[in-house]
């Protein structure tokens, strides 16, 4: 994915046409974002909300990797590499939380985790 976003950057603007792959890639990393914002808000399940999380950071990877492939600059993708790590452990973290969870109270429902005392 990572040279996948940057070829196509690249090769639109040296054509000429400068935004136009960009703004796509922009818009994509927005809607994504949006999406995984409404999950953590609305959702109620411990696993759904970690999904939308990671949808939150696959956003976050789209957009470093557009601007850095605007700017020719690998820092982007360093900087993609660094969330995608990141990523990785609190999917770690997280899904031991819930199984936990699940084992002490037998439901990954979030309410039911702010009563959790001792």
């Amino acid at each position: 994915m990572l040279a996948t976003v940057a070829s196509l950057v690249q090769n639109e603007s040296s054509s000429g046409n400068d935004g136009l792959f960009l703004n796509q890639f922009l818009l994509l990393g927005g809607v994504l974002f949006c999406i995984g914002v409404y999950g953590v808000l609305a959702r109620r399940n411990a696993v759904m909300v970690l999904m939308s999380i990671e949808l939150i950071l696959n956003a976050v990877n789209i957009n470093l990797l557009a601007f850095g492939a605007m700017n020719n600059d690998v820092a982007g993708a360093v900087f993609a590499l660094f969330v995608i790590a990141v990523a990785a452990a609190e999917v770690g973290v997280g899904l031991a939380i819930v199984l936990i969870i699940y084992r002490n109270r037998h439901s990954v429902d979030l309410n039911d985790v702010d009563a959790m005392k001792g």
